[in-house]
């Protein structure tokens, strides 16, 4: 069976992607509670430890698939952004992106592997009020494309979801002063089936960019 590592994996798009994975992938959970009942085998590492990774992935012997969906969104106008508040962004949102993918690249290149990396509408437009945010999905972007430029052996996908209905968007509606309306977003599951689908497309495709947003 082929193995997967899902960070985010304690709710919304990391546990529904997760929980897609599972029939056909031996799967890490990366996430600090992981629900009951979610196959696989948990992974409860701080992320923004970034010195403690190496150590932590040593346990993780062949790996296939790679699916970053941990992330935080602070929403605010840019006069009330924080310098922490920009740090705890780009440093979750990109840099620990960026160095567990470092970390693990022997391991998926011995694999051919696939990256997956959970994007936002953010990261193709962004809007007042999502500066930090926008900023580490734009860069998240960057880094895709540096990767998939690097790494011809691998496949990296960046998946665009719009809204989606998570504990997120709940916080996101919240901070915007607005209703929560689940039935106008995206279901995490459908999420999830847009990964599996980019995973499991035939080999000689790359998939490179998947946008998906509610009807």
């Amino acid at each position: 069976m082929k193995t997967a590592l899902v960070t985010g994996a304690s709710g919304g798009i990391g546990a529904a992607v997760a929980r897609a994975l599972a029939a056909t992938h031996d799967v890490w959970l990366g996430g600090r509670k992981i629900p009951e009942g979610l196959p696989g085998r948990a992974w409860p590492v701080d992320l923004r430890d970034f010195a403690s990774l190496e150590r932590a992935t040593a346990e993780i012997g062949d790996l296939d698939v790679l699916v970053h969906s941990a992330g935080v969104s602070r929403i605010g106008p840019l006069e009330q952004t924080s310098v922490d508040v920009w740090r705890e962004t780009l440093e979750l949102n990109v840099i620990a992106v960026a160095e567990l993918t470092r970390v693990l690249l022997p391991r998926l290149r011995a694999a051919n592997g696939h990256v997956i990396l959970i994007n936002s509408g953010a990261g193709i437009l962004a809007h007042a009020n999502w500066g930090a945010y926008a900023a580490s999905k734009f860069a998240l972007r960057a880094f895709a494309d540096a990767l998939r430029a690097e790494e011809p052996e691998l496949r990296v996908t960046t998946v665009f979801p719009g809204r989606t209905d998570t504990q997120m968007q709940r916080d996101v509606r919240q901070a915007e002063g607005g209703d929560y309306e689940p039935e106008k977003y995206l279901k995490p599951e459908t999420v999830a089936a847009a990964v599996l689908n980019a995973i499991n497309t035939p080999g000689d495709a790359h998939p490179t960019e998947v946008v998906i947003r509610p009807r």
